[in-house]
């Protein structure tokens, strides 16, 4: 094989990678937002459908640093029930985004049960939340749709 063979075909395998990424990386963006989302929201209404059970969790199962227990489960699920939807919206997506991620840690150290059960799910969400951070919204988004009509 001569030089330019090698190039052409070095062209059309990044050609062929480009439009897979054109096509892939909007898709994945979007099933992120939506896979954590729902996992969060779901988890917030069922605080809330069984709200005696949440107030007793975090005033003797949930370890939640620097805050009275009271306060963090209302905290807690208001963060569960509203940041999902901005992050399913795709609507200030990097800043709920971030605020999702430390929640999600305060989860894991708040409630050392996990650590043996529920860690490896708490760090799939945790990634999939980073992602978001670090590559936005994605076409498919509020976001986008905004940013478009502010620029005319």
């Amino acid at each position: 094989m001569d030089n330019n063979t090698v190039t052409n075909m070095m062209a059309q395998y990044d050609n062929l990678i480009e439009k897979s990424q054109a096509l892939f990386v909007p898709v994945l963006l979007l099933f992120c937002r939506l896979w954590v989302a729902w996992v969060f929201f779901n988890s917030g209404l069922t605080k809330i459908a069984t709200w005696d059970s949440t107030l007793y969790l975090f005033e003797l199962e949930y370890q939640v640093p620097l805050l009275p227990w009271e306060l963090a489960a209302y905290m807690g699920t208001a963060a569960e029930l509203i940041l999902p939807v901005f992050l399913a919206l795709g609507l200030l997506t990097r800043p709920m985004a971030a605020a999702l991620f430390v929640f999600n840690i305060i989860a894991v150290v708040s409630y050392p049960v996990l650590w043996d059960q529920g860690f490896y799910d708490h760090q799939l969400w945790g990634l999939m939340i980073l992602i978001v951070i670090v590559w936005g919204a994605g076409p498919f988004s509020l976001d986008r749709v905004l940013k478009a009509q502010l620029r005319g």
